[in-house]
């Protein structure tokens, strides 16, 4: 493999590996298997029409050559490859056979590598790749610097970069800029999720110049603000009426906008730190990267994943609790008993139906697949 490939824009890195949002408490595994239901022997995880067989050595990665920091998110590219974007910088990009067999791995410049995006242009596939702007110095300290969106090809070509909204004149001089997730429309705009910085949502064309922004913590009404807004996604289940789902991760919700931005409704997940949307045919699939505790508490190791249907009602919640609706809402849900998940970051859905889930701080594992069945 051509070794330039794995090195491609060492000179454009700017930060490193996502810091977690809002304080955490520690795991206590004898309090918490009071109150979660029991995980089944036979490990399959699901609710209803949705269940999963789990297999945690589906990735054929090796520690000294492919080292893992973070798994942060994945796609699949239209030849059915699954590509995983994770913040390690000796191999930011790994590239999956479904089998799980590496193809292929790229990218040094990306030590805070959070968000990848898949866009189809004209019949070739592109990958945009956010940095999120935290990187770890030598005493291993998290600093943050600005972050960075960059669109590639598939084998880590440069097409064109987004930097700091404050270079345009959009961004106050306090207003920091740590970007996590992008969003491609039918038309080609591009929306950038600030998630770790000020929570706003960018709007810009297919070039990359700016249209607008919204979101963020300063509007009259404060349904219309985003806090922690991980991640963004185009929703087309309504081929007439388009909208964007934006992560409210620290309000555990979805909140949805038209695409020019303006606010159209909020979809509460009580108990659930949700990380972006995915979106396939009629479900909305999320990593949760923690959950609450009977107190209410946010605590670390207590992720899951869950899936909502065409109505954004939650069917399922692989590793977690059952979702109970008690008239017409949704009671906070949990971690299962016996823990599959740490910290779920995102999900990949594959042609077949199968999810493959990335993880964050999760003793540098490989993503999990979950088989359908």
């Amino acid at each position: 493999m051509d070794n330039s490939r794995r090195n491609f824009l060492r000179n454009t890195a700017l930060a490193s590996a996502m810091a977690a949002s809002g304080p955490v408490r520690a795991f206590s595994a004898s309090a918490l298997k009071e109150e979660k239901e029991q995980a089944p022997a036979d490990g399959v995880i699901g609710h209803g029409q949705y269940t999963y067989k789990v297999d945690k050595a589906w990735a054929k990665v090796s520690v000294n050559n492919t080292p893992l920091f973070n798994c942060h998110e994945m796609v699949q590219d239209s030849k059915g490859r699954l590509i995983m974007l994770g913040d390690c910088t000796r191999n930011n990009i790994l590239i999956f056979d479904k089998s799980g067999k590496l193809l292929d791995y790229w990218g040094t410049a990306f030590p805070g590598g959070h968000g990848l995006t898949l866009s189809k242009e004209g019949g070739e596939d592109f990958l945009y790749i956010t940095d999120c702007g935290w990187y770890m110095d030598r005493t291993g300290a998290m600093k943050p610097q600005a972050g960075q969106v960059v669109k590639t090809d598939l084998n880590g070509r440069l097409i064109f970069a987004i930097g700091h909204p404050r270079t345009i004149g959009i961004y106050k001089d306090d207003e920091p800029f740590m970007p996590t997730e992008t969003a491609v429309a039918p038309n080609g705009d591009i929306y950038v999720a600030d998630g770790y910085g000020s929570d706003y949502i960018i709007q810009y064309n297919n070039k990359g110049q700016y249209i607008r922004h919204f979101g963020g913590h300063h509007n009259d009404n404060k349904a219309h603000n985003l806090s922690n807004a991980h991640g963004v996604a185009i929703d087309l289940r309504d081929k007439n009426n388009p909208l964007l789902v934006c992560t409210s991760r620290e309000e555990n919700c979805f909140k949805f906008f038209t695409l020019d931005g303006k606010f159209v409704k909020q979809v509460d997940t009580p108990g659930m730190y949700v990380c972006r949307a995915v979106m396939n045919e009629d479900e909305l699939y999320a990593g949760v990267c923690w959950s609450k505790d009977a107190q209410g508490k946010k605590f670390n190791g207590s992720g899951f994943m869950t899936i909502l249907d065409k109505d954004n009602k939650v069917v399922s919640s692989p590793g977690g609790t059952a979702p109970v609706y008690k008239n017409g809402v949704l009671q906070p849900t949990k971690q299962a008993a016996e823990p599959v998940f740490l910290h779920g970051h995102d999900v990949c859905v594959d042609d077949e139906k199968n999810l493959y889930v990335c993880q964050w701080n999760a003793n540098h594992t490989a993503p999990v697949k979950l088989t359908r069945v």
